[in-house]
């Protein structure tokens, strides 16, 4: 059984002008993101002697816009012209990370100031990516989507690998804190840049009219007809229990991994390149494979085998004795993430119309992002308890549950054929 139509290559969907311009601004900012994100994981581990509470601290900054002001954001983003809402996002981000350079280098290291720069510099990230996900649909048609979606993904990873890779060079060797900020400053310029050029053409829908005179009534309206779509269907409800139940085991995982890494497989920094380096080649090999899975299974399935998978090579991590065991189970994790990713994202796409797109995808990040918050606020103390090296075990197990959990929830569950947002001309 075919699970879905023919869809467009990597190829053709890069050909589509304004898709390339969107491309290209998520690829340079995920590198000055990843430079930025590890340096400052690098520096508290480094200033604090590994101590896992202040890093879960600048990733609870990091986490808690997305969990909360995520809905609001939503809401907005498909109130407000989604283009824009990008090129704000960026600048703004580009002036925040440059304070960085005053307050997180190891000779002045202002770990309160930290936290506050991190927790304003991820608000206004938390308006760019439900716009950047909302807007896809209407510069590609659906036959576009996994496959925009799969190079979405490997390109985060494969950038943000080489941003880690560049990081752990940097502070390694030459601890160039001020020089990690001021390029991924330039990168954010790069990136709003590249948004200005796309044209949006062809059918559009018209923005909601304006605020009544109860505005917050109005909104906390819309953020419930968001959070409503995802509990009116069943594929995203299985969505959204997978994903949820996942970040409750990754969130801890996510803070304790560079710690784990640095202080119990007792590596320097400069590993950091190599071994991310092997998980996103894990992702491109079954990036380039993923039109061939979509041609045999339904997005439904690949996110329940996904969620298996890359439990099953979390949970073995607790097992790992030295840094060389690392790179197997970290190149079978990529093999599954990025199959696993773009079929969320195509479901979303898929399942919400264009005009309830923003609230819902920024109901459900910001639903997941609260899961990864509890993990994170629990993290230092279940590792207290039970070691770092269970803590992965635990992890794992529980996102194997959720692939089981999605899987039974998907039952029974086929595609329903939608008509094209729009059938962009190829222009180079």
């Amino acid at each position: 059984m075919t699970a879905v139509k023919q869809g467009m290559t990597v190829r053709e969907i890069l050909a589509v002008a304004n898709y390339r311009w969107l491309w290209l601004g998520q690829t340079v900012s995920e590198f000055g993101d990843a430079l930025t994100h590890l340096a400052l994981i690098l520096l508290i581990n480094r200033v604090t002697d590994g101590d896992t509470s202040a890093i879960a601290y600048l990733l609870i900054a990091l986490a808690i816009p997305r969990a909360t002001l995520g809905l609001l954001a939503g809401v907005f983003v498909d109130r407000w012209d989604r283009k824009r809402i990008m090129q704000v996002s960026d600048l703004s981000r580009a002036v925040l990370v440059l304070g960085f350079i005053l307050v997180a280098t190891t000779d002045n290291a202002q770990l309160g100031w930290i936290y506050a720069l991190a927790f304003v510099h991820s608000v206004m990230g938390t308006f760019f990516n439900p716009a950047r996900s909302a807007i896809i649909p209407n510069i590609l048609p659906e036959k576009g989507l996994l496959a925009a979606n799969s190079l979405s993904q490997i390109s985060f990873v494969l950038f943000r690998v080489l941003g880690a890779s560049a990081a752990g060079v940097l502070v390694g060797q030459a601890n160039a804190f001020s020089l990690i900020y001021l390029v991924d400053a330039i990168t954010f310029v790069f990136s709003f840049i590249f948004i200005s050029r796309i044209a949006l053409t062809g059918r559009q829908v018209t923005a909601p009219a304006a605020l009544d005179s109860q505005p917050a009534r109005q909104i906390l309206g819309q953020i419930r007809e968001g959070i409503g779509v995802i509990f009116a269907s069943r594929v995203l409800v299985g969505t959204i229990v997978g994903a949820g139940m996942t970040m409750l085991g990754l969130g801890a995982v996510n803070i304790l991994m560079a710690p784990f890494i640095v202080n119990n497989l007792a590596v320097s920094e400069t590993w950091f390149g190599a071994i991310e380096a092997v998980q996103v080649a894990g992702m491109i090999i079954s990036g380039a494979l993923v039109a061939v899975l979509a041609a045999r299974l339904l997005p439904t399935h690949i996110v329940a085998l996904g969620l298996i998978g890359v439990g099953g090579g979390i949970g073995l991590t607790f097992l790992v004795p030295n840094i060389w065991w690392l790179f197997p189970l970290l190149f079978t994790v990529g093999l599954f993430i990025t199959p696993l990713n773009a079929s969320i994202s195509t479901l979303f796409q898929t399942e919400v119309a264009d005009e309830q797109r923003g609230r819902t995808g920024a109901a459900l990040s910001a639903m997941m992002e609260l899961a990864g918050l509890i993990s994170m606020f629990l993290a230092g103390t279940v590792a207290a308890a039970i070691g770092v090296r269970n803590v992965f075990a635990l992890s794992g197990a529980l996102t194997i549950l959720a692939g089981i959990a999605a899987w039974l929830i998907f039952r029974g569950y086929r595609p329903v054929p939608r008509e094209e947002v729009i059938e962009p001309e190829l222009t180079m």
